[in-house]
């Protein structure tokens, strides 16, 4: 019969060793805010933060660099884009942050989103700006009722039950992976809550305060123009996903 051997000492510290999480902030002209959301982030929790530059043409990357943040740039503008950058900065990572970088999100509520990945009970856990407690016109009524519209159409295509698509969440690196995420626009968000049911993934919404951002002037709800703008691509992209074959 063989007998066990011991376990060497490394051997067991790797056993316990947390995975490794990261946080992720694409950015664009947000140096009024992006220094104080990157110490927002509770550092027991996150390995390393990177904030990834869309193309600023103020001093977001060197305030987030003071702050303790990897800058990388990603000149080619797009949310989705600056997103992926992110994620292919960071391969070694176990699990991955998604927030703003405007001081709306509470970098503070992390644990809310990690700690069901982190006991293996789900996958993907993102944050409800709409089940969570929001301060005054933090949110306008279209991206109020884009979230609710997007919860009733994933509800009828996947039967889950979305209430949002808040930038604020978690997934597990190898989950992420295989979605095969393309969209470069605005559409992230929706791509992936859509990808993550039709994969099956363990999904949970939990509710998080939101605040209204801390400085400089929304890419999205701050003109008609660009509401109409992410709301066309947010369109797009649930069409696109819809009739795209499954992987």
């Amino acid at each position: 019969m063989l007998e066990s051997q011991p376990q060497p000492a490394a051997a067991m510290r790797a056993v316990a060793v947390r995975p490794h999480i990261a946080v992720i902030i694409p950015a664009l002209n947000e140096e009024e805010t992006i220094a104080d959301v990157v110490r927002g982030i509770p550092p027991a929790l996150a390995d390393e933060v990177i904030v990834v530059d869309n193309g600023s043409t103020d001093a977001t990357a060197e305030r987030a660099r003071q702050a303790g943040a990897t800058v990388i740039a990603e000149h080619r503008r797009g949310y989705g884009g600056a997103c992926r950058a992110g994620v292919l900065a960071t391969p070694h990572s176990d699990i991955l942050v998604f927030l703003d970088g405007d001081g709306s999100d509470c970098p503070e509520l992390m644990n809310r989103l990690l700690e069901p990945i982190l006991a293996g009970t789900h996958d993907f856990v993102i944050g409800s700006r709409l089940r969570g407690r929001r301060e005054a016109g933090s949110m306008n009524l279209a991206q109020v009722w884009a979230g609710r519209i997007a919860g009733v159409l994933l509800n009828l295509v996947y039967g889950i039950r979305y209430s949002d698509m808040c930038p604020f969440r978690a997934i597990r690196y190898d989950a992420l992976q295989q979605l095969g995420m393309q969209e470069e626009t605005y559409g992230w968000n929706l791509e992936m809550q859509m990808r993550a049911a039709r994969a099956k993934l363990r999904i949970l919404e939990v509710p998080v305060e939101h605040r209204r951002r801390a400085g400089g002037r929304s890419k999205v709800s701050g003109n008609l123009a660009g509401t109409i703008r992410a709301s066309g691509r947010i369109m797009l992209t649930f069409a696109r996903v819809l009739m795209a074959p499954k992987r």
